[in-house]
């Protein structure tokens, strides 16, 4: 996700009511170095989360084709740095739907990575992890939603 420029920003701001500006405000003051792309998030991404959703998968799509494949130790460090940038982005959006998408994208992917998980423990623990994780996620969701990411996650565990 690239920030917007301070003028973009400003501009953008002063579009804003004082209660809007109080509320962004105090939501920005919880991070540090991620201010400006959480508030790019909340000026301009914040109001259509599919376009916003589509773009982390294609940064998600580019991180997996640049991992290094020579040895282990470089794609568990590519993938763990994957992981944390969703859960950046997750943690701007405040949606679990988001959230629950982004992990089952990444499971995905990191299922069909080759060479193929299946020879590292450390990257099968961290998978299994993630599936984990989303079905807490999915739990708390609308029952429309949770069959059709159940369905997913049936389909995920087959590994």
């Amino acid at each position: 996700m690239k920030a917007a420029t301070v003028s973009q920003l400003k501009k953008e701001l002063s579009f804003r009511s004082p209660g809007e500006l109080l509320e962004l405000c105090l939501r920005l003051s919880k991070f540090k170095k991620e201010n400006k792309e959480l508030l790019t998030y909340l000026l301009f991404e914040s109001l259509d989360e599919e376009e916003y959703i589509q773009n982390i998968k294609t940064e998600i799509d580019l991180e997996f084709n640049a991992i290094n494949t020579k040895n282990f130790f470089f794609i568990k460090k590519s993938v763990r740095k994957i992981l944390r940038n969703i859960k950046k982005y997750s943690r701007y959006s405040l949606k679990k739907e988001t959230e629950a998408e982004l992990l089952l994208y990444f499971c995905s992917k990191l299922k069909d990575f080759k060479p193929s998980i299946k020879r590292n423990t450390t990257l099968l623990n961290l998978y299994q992890r993630q599936l984990v994780a989303v079905k807490k996620i999915i739990s708390a969701l609308h029952e429309d939603l949770q069959y059709d990411y159940e369905l997913e996650v049936e389909e995920l565990e087959g590994i």
